[in-house]
């Protein structure tokens, strides 16, 4: 008796789930990536509490864009410290060349989701380098996080930008204008 081929159905708690899981197994805890959000958004929100900067991560990672970018970024590393990429991708890959620019675009396409400021906010932690991007781009400790350093950046960028977009609704409310966030 032949089984008919089972179409492929999507799990969405497996693929979140699998998200942060992947993020812990490479070494990075929601928590160091909440403390960027919290050095990108302290200056405009004194008030900020690293309670809300976890739960903007949490939230950004619940997004489909996001997961995706994060388990293919991880993947990618995960194969070039094995060598099983084709020789020129190999060292590029390994050496994060500074002309290989494909990981700043996987990254990109996380900070798409939250608009311009996250782009900003991306710039400026992929240049400083703080916190537990310095670690994953240091180079002498041994495993490759090419995509994943950028990809860290990205969620902290989104969740900065997800802050002062929600902030602002908040003044408006406050203020008892309309808010187009009201109801998010």
């Amino acid at each position: 008796m032949d089984k008919a081929k089972i179409p492929y159905s999507l799990n969405s708690k497996k693929v979140a789930d699998a998200t942060k899981e992947w993020l812990h197994k490479r070494g990075v805890k929601i928590s160091e990536i909440a403390e960027l959000v919290m050095l990108l958004q302290q200056k405009y929100y004194p008030d900020l509490t690293m309670e809300e900067c976890i739960h903007n991560v949490e939230q950004v990672l619940t997004k489909r864009e996001v997961q995706n970018a994060v388990l293919t970024g991880i993947q990618l590393d995960i194969l070039a410290e094995q060598e099983l990429l084709i020789p020129e991708l190999q060292e590029m890959i390994s050496n994060d060349e500074g002309l290989y620019g494909v990981d700043e675009i996987l990254a990109f396409s996380i900070v798409n989701v939250y608009g311009s400021i996250g782009f900003t906010n991306y710039g400026y932690v992929d240049k400083l380098k703080p916190g537990v991007l310095e670690r994953l781009n240091d180079k002498s400790l041994g495993p490759v996080h090419t995509f994943l350093d950028d990809i860290v950046g990205a969620i902290a960028a989104s969740a900065s930008s997800r802050i002062a977009h929600r902030k602002q609704a908040e003044r408006e409310i406050e203020k008892g204008e309309e808010s187009i966030d009201q109801a998010k």
